[in-house]
C-alpha cells in the first residue's frame, strides 16, 4: 500500500522567541501568542491536534484532543524562508545567509546594471509595498527596475508588468541569481512584479518567482532517489530550486495551494506532498496585519477536516513553520521564533507531547523512518512517539 506524508508550512507561524533572540533584536516576539491576545482567534480543528498545549499561544486548549504536538528551535543562524525550510527538509546551516542592512555594494551594483542594460532604483532595505510608494512612479517613467532588500538574505527586484513583462523581470532575477556568489551568496533572489497606476494604488502580482540557492542534501533528494513521488505546492519548487522534486504546482495563494494540495490528495501517490502556504507572511505578517493574520490561519483551520478525511490510513499529517513574523512586534521583518510541530494519523487515540525539539530537522527524520529510509540528517525522529 502507498504511504504518503503531507507536510504543511503554515508561512511565519511562530510560537515564541528562541533564547538566542536577542541576537537578531526579536526578543518578547511571539506570532502566534500575540495574535490570539488581540483577536478572537479561534481555532477548534488544530487545537483539536493538540495545538492550544503548546506553551505560549495562549490558545484554549482541547481536553479532548488527539494527535502529537510540540515545538521547535531553529539550529540554523538565521530567521529566513530558506533557512526555515531547508532545515525542516534536514539541511542544517552553520553560517547564516549574508545581509545587506546598508544596500548591495556599489561595484556589485554597477557590474549588475551592466549586465541587465539597465540603470537601477532602490538599493535599500525597504517593506516590499512601501518601496512601490516610494519609487514606484519612478519606475514608470524611467523602466529602471526596483531593486531592495530586507533583514533577510535576499535580493529583490520589482518591475511593473507593462514596463519589464514577467518573462524579462525573471531572466534579470536568474542573471542576478549566477552574479550572486561567494560573499554575495544571498538565500534568494526574488522576482516581484507588480501592477497600477499611480501611488497607493501599485499592487504586486501573484507572478512572484523565488530564485533559490540549491541545497546541498535534504529528505527530498532521499526520496526522490528512493524512487518516491517528492510532490511540492507553492513556493516550495522555488524554496529548493527544484532539486528532489518530481512534480509540482506553482501556485499562489493560500487559497490556490489548498486547492492543489487537496486535488493531489485525491490522487494516488507514494511519498511527499510539501505545501507551503504564503499568506499569513506576506500578507499579513509584513504587513503588520493582526487580524488579518488571524483570519488566514481561520480560513486554514475550516480545511484541516477536509485534509483529514482525504488521508488514508497509511498517510501522515504533518503542520508546522519556518519561522515567525509577528505582526505585533516592532519592524516588518521575521521573528526568531519557536515553530509549532503537529503530527496526526487515522488510528491515533492519544495525545502525544513531542516536547521541545532542538531542530527543525526532526521532521526530516521522522518522515525518512516513515519511509523505510536510513538517513537521519543529524536529527531524531518523533514517528516512535506517533505511532
Amino acid at each position: 500500500m502507498n504511504k504518503r506524508v503531507v507536510l504543511i508550512v503554515l508561512d511565519s507561524a511562530g510560537v515564541g522567541a528562541l533564547p538566542d533572540a536577542h541576537l537578531y533584536d526579536d526578543e518578547g516576539a511571539n506570532t502566534i501568542g500575540h495574535i490570539a491576545q488581540n483577536t478572537e482567534l479561534d481555532l477548534p480543528h488544530l487545537r483539536s491536534m493538540g495545538f492550544g498545549h503548546i506553551q505560549s499561544t495562549y490558545l484554549e486548549k482541547d481536553t479532548d484532543a488527539i494527535g502529537a504536538y510540540g515545538k521547535m528551535a531553529e539550529l540554523s543562524p538565521g530567521k529566513d524562508t530558506t533557512t526555515g525550510h531547508w532545515e525542516i527538509a534536514g539541511q542544517i546551516l552553520s553560517q547564516p545567509f549574508p545581509t545587506f542592512p546598508d544596500g548591495f555594494p556599489k561595484d556589485f551594483m554597477n557590474r549588475f546594471e551592466k549586465a541587465i542594460g539597465r540603470k537601477t532604483l532602490g538599493n535599500m532595505v525597504a517593506s516590499g509595498t512601501a518601496i512601490l510608494d516610494e519609487l514606484g512612479e519612478e519606475h514608470l517613467k524611467t523602466g529602471r527596475p526596483i531593486i531592495y532588500t530586507s533583514a533577510d538574505s535576499v535580493f529583490q527586484i520589482a518591475c511593473h508588468e507593462e514596463i519589464i513583462p514577467p518573462k524579462e523581470l525573471y531572466a534579470m532575477c536568474q542573471t542576478a541569481r549566477a552574479m550572486l556568489v561567494g560573499p554575495y551568496a544571498v538565500g534568494r533572489v526574488i522576482a516581484r512584479p507588480f501592477v497600477g497606476k499611480q501611488k497607493g494604488l501599485f499592487k504586486r502580482t501573484g507572478n512572484r518567482r523565488d530564485f533559490s540557492l540549491e541545497p546541498k542534501y535534504t529528505v527530498l533528494d532521499v526520496l526522490k532517489a528512493s524512487g518516491h513521488d517528492v510532490i511540492a505546492v507553492g513556493k516550495i519548487e522555488d524554496i529548493f530550486a527544484g532539486k528532489g522534486i518530481t512534480q509540482s504546482n506553482h501556485a499562489s495563494g493560500n487559497a490556490a495551494c489548498i486547492e492543489s494540495m487537496l486535488e493531489y490528495l485525491n490522487q494516488p501517490f507514494n511519498g511527499l506532498c510539501f505545501v507551503n502556504l504564503v499568506d499569513t507572511d506576506m500578507l499579513y505578517g509584513h504587513r503588520r496585519d493582526v487580524q488579518g493574520y488571524a483570519n488566514a490561519l481561520m480560513d486554514f483551520d475550516t480545511i484541516v477536516p477536509e485534509v483529514k478525511d482525504a488521508l488514508n490510513s497509511g498517510d501522515l499529517l504533518i503542520i508546522t513553520a519556518d519561522h515567525g513574523c509577528d505582526p505585533t512586534h516592532h519592524g516588518t521583518d521575521h521573528t526568531r521564533e519557536y515553530v509549532p510541530v503537529l503530527a496526526w494519523k487515522k488510528g491515533m487515540k492519544q495525545l502525544t507531547d513531542l516536547g521541545v525539539r532542538s531542530t527543525f530537522a526532526d521532521i526530516a527524520a521522522t518522515i525518512s523512518e516513515y519511509f523505510n529510509l536510513n538517513e537521519r540528517f543529524g536529527a531524531i525522529s518523533f514517528l516512535k512517539e506517533i505511532i
